[in-house]
């Protein structure tokens, strides 16, 4: 899909997040967040420490990620320094993937909203891309 980037002004969302407009017309819209996941199914933490990272990145994701029309695709892309498999990758996401369902107004098992998964290397954060479907 070509997409062309609208003005800078327009384009910033929360100082972390660019605005796109493909050629069709749909609206995309991707978000940078600054959150460290990591793999909760290896960790050996606390419970508390547990719930209160999970507490803090579904906030974050809630307060960051811009409103959004239904129905959409979202795709949760994990930036880290290694890559993890499937199962943990969906596991480090879950509280993030909460986050957007709140701002959206849903429950993250809306059969309006397709989530997709994705990771990349670099420094630890989450980018969120909201497609129209």
């Amino acid at each position: 899909m070509r997409l062309r980037k609208l003005g800078d002004e327009l384009a910033k969302c929360n100082d972390q997040a660019a605005l796109w407009v493909s050629a069709k017309g749909d609206t995309v819209i991707t978000c940078h967040l600054p959150i460290k996941t990591v793999s909760e199914a290896n960790r050996r933490d606390h419970w508390a420490v547990k719930a209160k990272r999970a507490k803090s990145q579904r906030h974050t994701a809630a307060m960051l990620v811009p409103r959004f029309g239904l129905p959409c695709a979202v795709t949760l892309v994990r930036i880290g320094p290694k890559a993890l498999d499937t199962d943990n990758l969906n596991g480090a996401l879950k509280a993030v993937r909460d986050g957007v369902a709140d701002r959206l107004g849903i429950q993250d098992n809306d059969p309006r909203v397709t989530w997709r998964y994705g990771q990349k290397r670099g420094p630890y954060g989450v980018e969120i891309t909201l497609e129209a479907a």
